[in-house]
């Protein structure tokens, strides 16, 4: 079996960022590109227009911006394996690392898996539709791109996620709708009040969204009432869904911290978890931010700290 210093599992920006700062650290690490059915290279992958990342003025395709990262990470020395990672032993040491056909023993680790926003299964909003055609999951990511200007947008959801993304997108469109299937907004009292006396948005009590209609982007939402069952055919040019995120924490078998919210425990201002010489990064444990440059952020957190660790228990110098 296979034995490496550092094993990273993820190849979004948190992962990438890591292993640019790792293999120019020497650590020659090999990283998981692959996880389970989500998509390599992280939520960039499913992103068009990237206009927030520094060092872009005129923003960059996600799936360029990701193999950038990726080209840099293997020029300094990345091992790049295309499997997902089925199974991890943490109870041993070095810890075991088991992915489709690969087994490798590693003395660090950092877990860069990632968090999949959650999504409605409704006819128009799936991959190869409407999906990030107007059909997103994230308004502070995508929010201010042109197609949502001066639009009618809609969010579906009723916590504060939703809230927050119904008044951010005020900013931009022309009216913003929130689409909640009960008549009472599950978000705290402060941010329900923010809504309702917001001149921009109007919620829509005891609706759910069964179709996104187009023909290149979104043109028309179709809301069914929950009480009369009928439904309405309204104008959209945006669709924004925030119902919450989902970590990929499965595959760790619970032998990893995690919060009340499922993402994983990291020691404040750190990356560390709950398992010594194991970091996490990126949204994996971040349940606030969820941007690319703060998952790259934390990828750079955790590799520098899985340096400082190998050199402290003697592993490296």
């Amino acid at each position: 079996m296979e034995k490496h210093h550092l094993v990273i599992i993820g190849s979004g920006a948190s992962g990438l960022t890591a292993a640019i700062y790792a293999s120019r650290a020497q650590l020659e690490p090999v990283l998981f590109e692959g996880f389970l059915s989500g998509t390599v290279g992280g939520q960039l992958m499913t992103t068009t227009d990237v206009e927030n990342f520094p060092g872009f003025p005129n923003g960059i395709l996600g799936p360029e911006l990701i193999d950038r990262m990726k080209q840099q990470a293997i020029r300094f020395g990345t091992k790049i394996i295309p499997e997902d990672v089925v199974q991890v032993d943490l109870k041993k040491y070095p810890f075991i690392i088991i992915g489709n056909k690969t087994r490798i023993e590693t003395e660090s680790l950092i877990v860069a898996s990632g968090a999949l926003a959650n999504r409605l299964d409704v006819p128009g909003t799936r991959n190869g539709e409407l999906w990030q055609k107007g059909v997103t999951a994230c308004a502070v990511c995508d929010g201010a791109a042109p197609i949502f200007r001066n639009k009618d947008l809609f969010v579906i959801g009723g916590g504060d996620s939703a809230v927050e993304e119904a008044i951010f997108l005020t900013k931009y469109a022309k009216k913003v709708y929130l689409v909640h299937r009960r008549d009472v907004l599950r978000a705290s009292k402060i941010m329900t009040q923010r809504a309702m006396n917001h001149p921009k948005i109007s919620v829509l009590w005891n609706r759910i969204l069964v179709r996104v209609e187009g023909e290149e982007i979104v043109e028309r939402v179709i809301l069914e009432n929950t009480l009369t069952h009928q439904q309405e055919k309204i104008n959209a040019g945006g669709v924004f869904f925030a119902i919450g995120h989902t970590p990929n924490v499965s595959f760790l078998d619970r032998q990893l911290k995690v919060t009340e919210q499922g993402y994983l425990w990291v020691s404040p201002g750190t990356t560390q978890t709950s398992v010594e010489g194991v970091f996490a990064a990126g949204d994996v444990q971040d349940s606030l931010y969820r941007q690319a440059i703060t998952a790259a952020g934390s990828g750079c957190m955790a590799a520098l700290e899985a340096i400082k660790w190998l050199a402290h228990q003697g592993i490296t110098e």
